[in-house]
């Protein structure tokens, strides 16, 4: 977006909104360059890969610590499986758009992981309200946390936004 319109669309918002907008680093103006979509593409696939490879950790260390959770219905590959990849691909492709509203991608991207993270415990904490088993309810929180921890750390390192300096 060319910096005469990015100018228009930001002074033609309301005076809140772009205070909130540069309050979270939404400012449309990166200095950096976009990561490759090559990338991208790589980080999302080893993000699912390594979340999947963390969930089945966890809930292979969690039935072991609490026996009582073997056979607990959401431990079932099937069921965390398909959460797990739509929920890392929606990351995959929101990072280049981030990287691209914002000067600070990685700073936003960062607190975005934890606003989802956070929202994606709402329906866990519904299981519990459920009267589900409370470890195995932890066991899922604690999943969401390594999704996070993985998918974020794969995207910001290995799909990194570009320098636009000239290479000497």
């Amino acid at each position: 977006m060319p910096g005469a319109m990015q100018d228009t669309i930001l002074t033609s918002m309301p005076p809140g909104l772009r205070r909130a907008l540069s309050r979270f680093r939404v400012d449309l103006q990166p200095e950096h360059g976009q990561p490759s979509m090559v990338l991208v593409g790589l980080a999302t696939v080893a993000s699912i890969a390594g979340s999947l490879a963390a969930d089945a950790i966890l809930v292979a260390i969690g039935t072991a610590v609490f026996p009582a959770t073997k056979g607990y219905s959401h431990f079932l590959f099937a069921d965390y499986s398909k959460l797990t990849i739509i929920g890392v691909v929606i990351a995959g492709a929101a990072w280049p758009i981030v990287t691209r509203i914002s000067s600070a991608p990685r700073w936003l991207f960062f607190r975005l992981a934890i606003l989802v993270t956070a929202v994606l415990f709402l329906p866990d904490l519904w299981l519990l309200a459920k009267g589900q088993p409370t470890r195995a309810v932890i066991i899922l929180l604690v999943m969401h946390v390594a999704i996070a921890l993985v998918t974020y750390n794969l995207l910001v390192h290995v799909a990194a936004v570009r320098s636009k300096r000239p290479r000497a």
